[in-house]
This record gives C-alpha cells, sequence and structure tokens, in this order.
C-alpha cells in the first residue's frame, strides 16, 4: 500500500499534472507561498493534481488500508500490547509490590523503545542500513511486526540524535542557540545515560549484604552454631559492634540504591515526552 512517503500528488506526474512542480523540503512560510503561487497560476491542474488524485489514490488502496489496519490492530493488541506496560526483567509468577513493577516495567519499555522502536527508525528510510544491521523481512515494510531487535542499531541512532546541533540550514548564525545541540540531541543523550544505567550500571551494583560483610559474618556465626537463630545472636561486645557496623553499612547501601533508582526513574519521567518514534 501507499505511505505517507508516497502520496500520487508527490510525484512527478503530479507536477506535470499541476504545471508547478513541488518542492522536496520548505518552511512552513515556504509551503504556504508554493500553494498560493500554485493555485494562482493553474487553479484547476492544482485542485486535480492536490485533491482530486488523493481520493483517487484513497479509492485505490482502500482495501490494502483495511488490512493494514487490521494488521497493526493485531500487532498493537497481542504483540507490542502498546496499551500495557511490561517488564521481561522481573520473574514471572513470583509476587511483586507495586514499587518493583513501576521501575522494572518502565526501564524495560525503554530497552523496548532503543531496541526495537529506535532500531527501526535508523533502518526505516535507508536501504543499506538494512543491509547493515542484516534486518530480517518482518521488520520493515508491509512485513513488519514490530517484535525486531537490535541494540546497536538503537544505540546508533542515539548516537546520531545527541549529535544534533542548530545550524546554517535552520538558524541565524548570530543566533544565541546556533551550533548548540537541539531539543532531540538533549533528549538522545539524556534516554542513553538511562539506558546505559538500567542495562549495565545498575546489574552490577554490589549486593548491599555482600558489601557490608553482614552475609560473612552470618555465614561464620552459622558455621559455629547448629542452632540457626541462636547462631546470629551477638555473644559479645565486639560481635555487637561488629553486627552494629555491618547492618548499618547494609542500611547506608540500600537507601544509596534507593535514591539512585528514585533519581534515574524521576528523569526518565523527565524525559517521557520524547520517547516517541
Amino acid at each position: 500500500m501507499a505511505s505517507h512517503n508516497h502520496y500520487w500528488s508527490c510525484t512527478t506526474f503530479a507536477d506535470w499534472l499541476r504545471g508547478t512542480p513541488k518542492p522536496g523540503a520548505e518552511t512552513s512560510a515556504g509551503w504556504r507561498d508554493w500553494r498560493k503561487s500554485a493555485q494562482a497560476a493553474h487553479p484547476f491542474r492544482y485542485w486535480l493534481a492536490d485533491k482530486a488524485l488523493d481520493k483517487v489514490q484513497d479509492i485505490v488502496y482502500w482495501p490494502a488500508t483495511v488490512l493494514y489496519d487490521i494488521k497493526y490492530y493485531i500487532n498493537n493488541r497481542w504483540v507490542t500490547r502498546t496499551h500495557a506496560l511490561t517488564s521481561s526483567s522481573l520473574a514471572r509468577g513470583k509476587w511483586c509490590d507495586l514499587d518493583c513493577r513501576i521501575l522494572h516495567c518502565l526501564f524495560d519499555e525503554l530497552v523496548n523503545h532503543v531496541e526495537i522502536e529506535l532500531a527501526w527508525s535508523n533502518i526505516a528510510w535507508n536501504k543499506e542500513d538494512r543491509v547493515k544491521y542484516n534486518v530480517p523481512f518482518y521488520a520493515a515494510g508491509w512485513f513488519r511486526w514490530r517484535v525486531w531487535r537490535c541494540p546497536q542499531a538503537g544505540l546508533d541512532y542515539l548516537a546520531w540524535s545527541s549529535g544534533l546541533k542548530h545550524n546554517d540550514e535552520w538558524d541565524d548564525k548570530d543566533g544565541p542557540e546556533y551550533n548548540k545541540p537541539t531539543q532531540q540531541a538533549v533528549a538522545a543523550t539524556e534516554v542513553l545515560e538511562l539506558y546505559n544505567w538500567w542495562k549495565t550500571v545498575r546489574p552490577i551494583r554490589l549486593d548491599p549484604y555482600e558489601a557490608s560483610g553482614w552475609s560473612a559474618i552470618c555465614a561464620q556465626r552459622r558455621s559455629e552454631d547448629e542452632d540457626f537463630l541462636a547462631g546470629l545472636e551477638d555473644r559479645t561486645d565486639e560481635e555487637r559492634a561488629e553486627s552494629t557496623a555491618a547492618l548499618a553499612r547494609c542500611a547506608e547501601l540500600e537507601q544509596q540504591y534507593e535514591d539512585e533508582d528514585t533519581e534515574m526513574l524521576t528523569r526518565l519521567i523527565c524525559v517521557r515526552k520524547s520517547l516517541w518514534t
């Protein structure tokens, strides 16, 4: 079926029919001026090329459009489930409190956004990139089912986005924003940091019980006393001091991790308006 990039009114035939070639890209003011001049030059031919031709296309492609809508309903409803937040990092079948579900679901969906949606954006309009990332047939075009995952393609897209700057094409060279990162670049940099934190930094955080030494204390005392609970009791002032110090360090690490999770979750919420494709 025809996509938004293949409207018949944007073809060479439409330019011939209209009598006025349509620009490839323009500012909003440029498009307004072009429409006025094209209509003034050939009013009826403009209507044929820009109005009637698209209506004829809608009729011709109506069956394909219906099939396309059905496919994407199935995709959105049962495959990608875009009505729901899902987690791939939480264990199936085990109870998780809501605070844990919020953290994992949101960050796991961020991973999906980068590795699936942005990966697709990186290959959607470029055949060379589809070869580069070895894209399967179901990742693009009519057969796309939004299940192809490619972390590298998504990361490469973020790397490109984070390098965008206000330049000569759209900005005044003497303007205050010239050569500074665009809003898209700032958001891409933030998304990349959040993604890397969830994928590489957070998973290797030290276990508080191990890092504080509490696990080693418990193991040592249990080896000295067959009674499970009695073996954990402080029997001397030295043991009490040892336990207090270890538990204090454990609590400190747990609070540090909790604060870090909250900070990163807040940052994710703040950048949510940029998470679209």
